[in-house]
């Protein structure tokens, strides 16, 4: 396959995305999502971020617990706004203006919280949305705009869009040649100077990860960063990664429409570490640590020197997450769901990540498969269809870190992801009389037959103040979308056959 033409399917891959996190002088910077059925405390994370160096922050929806948490903290934060709230937004300044009072003006007054951008919006032009938030974006932006303003805070906090890449795409083939996609081109002028005239910044989220994904003839190594991929070469320029050359290729859709000065932010980019081949730990280390030493060593891009905003994402993994995407999109994590550290970064200074503090777990039992259980009961798949409906069984899929199983540890993976997502309730356990509760750890890191394959204990909510439940709006583009029983029915089906062998 030609070059020109992956860089051409790269721009389009793009744009059926997901991801989040941030960068900036004095520190980095990530997402923070909430999707979880047992998330960590508010202030846990708070200290998790200070610990490891984070000085920036981008929450996806207006979280009361976690803007009470930065209070005082010295993070900056980007405050997101759900696209299910950009009718109302758009239809009236005084909606706009309310929202700003209870999510902007308050926690900044009352609790110190250093807001400083305020992000409408998730992708809302997306193909695969067929231009529902057309209507909408641009109006609820100026509303939210005009609702700063006259709190006073127009000059404090700034307004953007994240947006994913497909925005932007390139007929050449190469980052030069990029320009704004035809459909939208009026939208984005108008968004642009918007932006520009108001002191504000356009936010790209870039997938890497999605590239390679999406296209099994991709170069893996281009997706990394000081890799032997052989680099793209666009006149005097020589691309040897896809950030770079994706980036490079928004700066020239800007110069293009006389936008080249405007702020450019990326918004999300990451790469996680289970549920798919692609997605493990070995690669997750490797693209992260080569773009948090990008973000430490102040580099930019071959058509912008100055660095970007660079949002990691994520910060923690989030079990609660749909699973459209594939089941990839719950591993996008720098630490585990409970912030214990998945692998080692360097972030600079000598220091390397440190593990949250304060995480009170359930009691030290697991629910599996009773010894005198038989594959062949009738009943059993039914009870993994069961658990795998209401816990995450993501790691069980082909290639991920809990994929290689035999088929009894198979289905005691399963009875155990329900018996914590559960809180360990009594009668969660109970599946046909086919599983047994055990104070041994079942999991395979302690045999060694799969060091990264964790049979999980829950987060003791009860030791903990009180989280909110994850809500149904949209995170992250096509990722919030509630299909994941769609996937967990799939990956049911799998492993029952695996058990029948």
């Amino acid at each position: 396959m030609g070059f020109s033409y992956l860089w051409v399917l790269l721009l389009c891959i793009v744009g059926e995305g997901l991801v989040k996190g941030a960068l900036g002088v004095g520190g980095l910077a990530c997402n923070w999502g909430t999707r979880s059925t047992h998330p960590l405390p508010p202030s846990i994370v708070v200290k998790l971020l200070k610990d490891n160096g984070f000085s920036k922050v981008k929450l996806f929806e207006a979280d009361p617990g976690a803007l009470q948490a930065l209070g005082g903290t010295g993070i900056q934060v980007m405050v997101g706004i759900p696209n299910e709230l950009l009718a109302p937004l758009a239809s009236s300044v005084t909606v706009a203006e309310n929202w700003v009072s209870k999510n902007v003006s308050y926690y900044i007054s009352k609790n110190g919280v250093d807001i400083r951008y305020v992000a409408v919006a998730n992708e809302p032009f997306l193909k695969t949305y067929k231009d529902t938030f057309l209507q909408t974006t641009f109006p609820a932006l100026q509303n939210i705009q005009a609702a700063l303003i006259k709190a006073g805070l127009g000059r404090q906090v700034k307004v953007t869009i994240p947006l994913n890449a497909d925005v932007y795409q390139t007929d050449s083939g190469l980052p030069s040649g990029g320009n704004f996609r035809s459909d939208i081109h009026s939208l984005m002028m108008s968004i642009l100077k918007f932006l520009s005239d108001n002191g504000g910044a356009l936010t790209i989220n870039i997938y890497p990860f999605l590239s390679l994904q999406a296209d099994p003839d991709f170069p893996k190594e281009y997706a990394f960063f000081n890799n032997t991929s052989k680099p793209v070469v666009d006149g005097s320029i020589s691309y040897t990664n896809v950030l770079d050359a994706n980036f490079d290729t928004c700066i020239a859709a800007l110069e293009k429409n006389g936008f080249s000065s405007l702020p450019v932010i990326v918004g999300e980019v990451g790469w996680p570490t289970d549920g798919d081949p692609n997605a493990n730990i070995e690669d997750a280390r490797r693209f992260n640590q080569g773009l948090v030493s990008r973000i430490l060593a102040g580099q930019g891009s071959p058509k912008r020197s100055t660095p970007p905003d660079i949002y990691i994402f994520g910060l923690i993994d989030e079990d609660a997450k749909s699973t459209q995407p594939g089941n990839f999109e719950r591993h996008w994590g720098v630490f585990n769901f409970d912030g214990s550290i998945k692998y080692s970064l360097d972030i600079g200074r000598g220091k390397a990540l440190v593990p949250a503090k304060g995480v009170h777990y359930l009691a030290r039992q697991w629910c599996i498969m009773a010894p005198d259980a038989s594959p062949s009961d009738p009943n059993l798949a039914q009870s993994i269809n069961y658990a795998c409906s209401y816990a995450d069984c993501t790691s069980l899929g082909y290639g991920s870190s809990c994929g290689m199983l035999d088929a009894r540890s198979n289905a005691s993976y399963a009875f155990n992801m329900y018996y914590q997502t559960m809180d360990q309730r009594k009668g969660a356990c109970e599946f046909s009389n086919l599983s047994v509760t055990t104070t041994t750890d079942p999991s395979p890191t302690q045999n060694g037959q799969n060091r990264s394959c964790r049979f999980e204990i829950m987060i003791d909510l009860g030791k903990h103040e009180k989280p909110r439940r994850p809500r149904s709006s949209p995170a992250a583009g096509l990722r919030e979308h509630n299909s994941h029983k769609v996937v967990m029915v799939l990956l049911v089906l799998v492993l029952v056959s695996t058990l029948m062998i």
